[in-house]
């Protein structure tokens, strides 16, 4: 059996049903697999990543992620990535956005942070700055345009000319949003700054990179279609479009604007999108469950190939936030976007994990038919307290040979994974009663049905 080991948040609940419930979407459109959109995040606001070698390997050899956005350019991150062929979009840190407006300096730039890895390491794009606008800063919002020209012909002076210039916008530069056909940016910056950036993308080739969050959004009263679950949508009555979800109103806000300004031409990358899986007590809208939602049913949707009701038949380049959990981030939700921990463990999976093969996909977050419950780990439990659960459980001689090595639950080979199993059987032997599923207070029940592929949790 697993030796202790960090492991995923409600692994035997979410981790594998879920991966073959969207890897199922996957198999069954080739289309998609041949155009995967799904890029990640890379921060590292952590006292506790692994190195970048690893981080890399891990994408490379466990993932089907083939883009990666960091938010500088570490020489470690940029060396690691050599010969990966995976796409790297870099930055230009926001302190450094005024000195690069001057060609000399993004001469240097480019030098120092592009010249020692290229072509080697792909890089596929060079944000200059993040989200400057909201920084309210009118000297660096003045310089951005000007960056962003002088990167590019930095690029161009040093024999470069296929990696893009772009900069995250947040949802911020919107003046309004509602009706999606009525979206506009700020006033003020929509023809003196974004004409001349859209401007730039349409001469360049460059995309318009944008950060949609409905996790910043919702209410109480659209949850359900922050989330892409269902709901009776909003109406545009404009356009006499129903909306079924914010991610798409959000998208068409922003779309509308451009096209509002004569740019609707421009390509549009979602730079930044995700949900937070674990928060502050309390938090609107902050749990796994809707992380899982949010998360899983954007993948399905971008990857469809649908489009928005505005943006028929398009996909957009989405990058999720973010890679890994990330302790040092301030307040509890901001370190808990993560689809990984710092050991690889899956928080939870959005189907973006390799060789995986399941079953026809379910509802994750469906109760089982029957009324059938069963005993699993609780998020907080502790490897050692569930590696002790699972020795009670085998010691008492409950069947435990379908956790042990060549067993159809061995996989995979966790305390988590394993101790859910053992948890399970004991509560269904001893009775079902909820207290046979406390173990210490480390047991929850659940309506939601752990088994995978061969693995049966018997209900």
């Amino acid at each position: 059996m697993a030796t202790p080991l960090s492991s995923p948040v409600k692994n035997s609940i979410f981790f594998s049903f879920f991966i073959f419930y969207l890897n199922f979407l996957h198999q069954s459109t080739v289309k998609v697999l041949a155009h995967y959109t799904i890029g990640v995040n890379y921060g590292t606001v952590a006292d506790n990543l692994p190195p970048p070698t690893q981080v890399v390997s891990f994408i490379k050899d466990q993932t089907t992620i083939n883009k990666v956005k960091i938010f500088d350019a570490n020489p470690d991150i940029l060396r690691a990535f050599s010969n990966s062929n995976i796409s790297l979009t870099i930055t230009v840190r926001n302190g450094d956005v005024l000195a690069v407006s001057k060609l000399p300096a993004a001469q240097s730039w480019v030098s120092t942070n592009v010249l020692p890895f290229y072509p080697q390491t792909k890089i596929h794009c060079i944000a200059v700055g993040n989200e400057i606008l909201a920084t309210g800063d009118k000297n660096l919002i003045a310089h951005l345009v000007p960056a962003m020209k002088s990167i590019h012909t930095a690029l161009k002076l040093a024999g470069i000319s296929d990696i893009q210039v772009s900069t995250p916008h947040s949802m911020g530069i919107m003046a309004r949003s509602e009706p999606p056909s009525s979206g506009r940016f700020r006033r003020g910056y929509d023809r003196v700054i974004f004409a001349p950036i859209l401007e730039f993308h349409r001469q360049t080739g460059s995309p318009f990179l944008v950060c949609p969050y409905p996790y910043f959004g919702f209410t109480d009263k659209t949850l359900d279609y922050a989330l892409f679950k269902p709901n009776d949508g909003v109406l545009d009555d404009v356009t006499g479009m129903n909306y079924t979800n914010m991610f798409d109103a959000q998208m068409d806000a922003v779309y509308s604007a451009m096209k509002r300004l004569g740019y609707d031409d421009v390509d549009i990358v979602v730079a930044e999108t995700g949900w937070a899986s674990a928060g502050d007590p309390n938090q609107p809208g902050v749990s796994l469950d809707n992380a899982i939602s949010y998360n899983a049913n954007l993948v399905r949707h971008v990857n469809s190939g649908m489009g928005t009701p505005l943006m028929p038949n398009r996909t957009f380049d989405t990058y999720i936030f973010s890679l890994f959990n990330e302790d040092l981030k301030p307040g509890g939700s901001e370190r808990n976007f993560g689809l990984f921990r710092p050991d690889f463990s899956p928080v939870y999976n959005v189907g973006i994990l390799q060789k995986v093969v399941g079953p026809a996909p379910v509802t994750p977050t469906a109760p089982s038919p029957g009324g059938k419950k069963w005993c699993v780990p609780k998020d907080d439990a502790s490897d050692a307290a569930l590696q002790s659960n699972m020795d009670y459980v085998c010691g008492s001689g409950v069947d435990c040979q379908p956790i042990e090595d060549g067993g159809p639950c061995f996989q995979p080979n966790t305390v988590r994974s394993h101790a859910a199993y053992a948890m399970n059987a004991y509560y269904q032997t001893s009775g079902r009663n909820d207290y046979n599923c406390d173990f210490i207070g480390t047991g929850l029940v659940t309506t939601i049905d752990p088994s995978y592929q061969e693995c049966t949790y018997v209900a």
